[in-house]
């Protein structure tokens, strides 16, 4: 199924991609820092996915797990949903959101306790055909 074809589309997918054609993939609930994971998914913003999958296939960031799972369920989608070929995919949009802060309570010294923010993020990657992420560059 094609964008055109498409009859009805979800508002996520309207605010990614709008009309153009591509697919994403979203892992919510993350048990990473927000800062941590935009660390990793900075370094394949823009890249050609496989390029970007080698990357993160040798990343050190413990983030870089997750993103490399995300891309490959974005590719996947690309593939199976839209008939896009992987050669051409450029990583179009990545993002980090900022989910939901777990709060617990450490002990501390003379009866004191301190609060520990665990968090947790959204990471939300979409891959589109090379030549639409151009002509989006070169028409702005």
């Amino acid at each position: 199924m094609t964008a055109t074809e498409r009859v009805k589309t979800s508002d996520r997918r309207q605010s990614l991609l709008g009309d153009e054609v591509g697919a994403f993939s979203v892992a919510r609930y993350q048990r990473i820092t927000p800062m941590k994971a935009r660390r990793v998914v900075d370094l394949v913003r823009g890249l050609p996915v496989d390029e970007a999958l080698s990357l993160l296939a040798f990343a050190p960031q413990a983030a870089s797990e997750t993103v490399y799972k995300v891309l490959e369920s974005a590719i996947a989608n690309a593939e199976t949903t839209e008939g896009l070929d992987r050669g051409t995919l450029v990583i179009s949009v990545a993002r980090v959101d900022e989910g939901p802060t777990m709060k617990r309570w450490r002990p501390r010294a003379q009866g004191r306790a301190t609060r520990i923010n665990k968090r947790t993020s959204h990471i939300t990657l979409a891959v589109q055909p090379a030549e639409v992420v151009a002509a989006k560059k070169g028409g702005k």
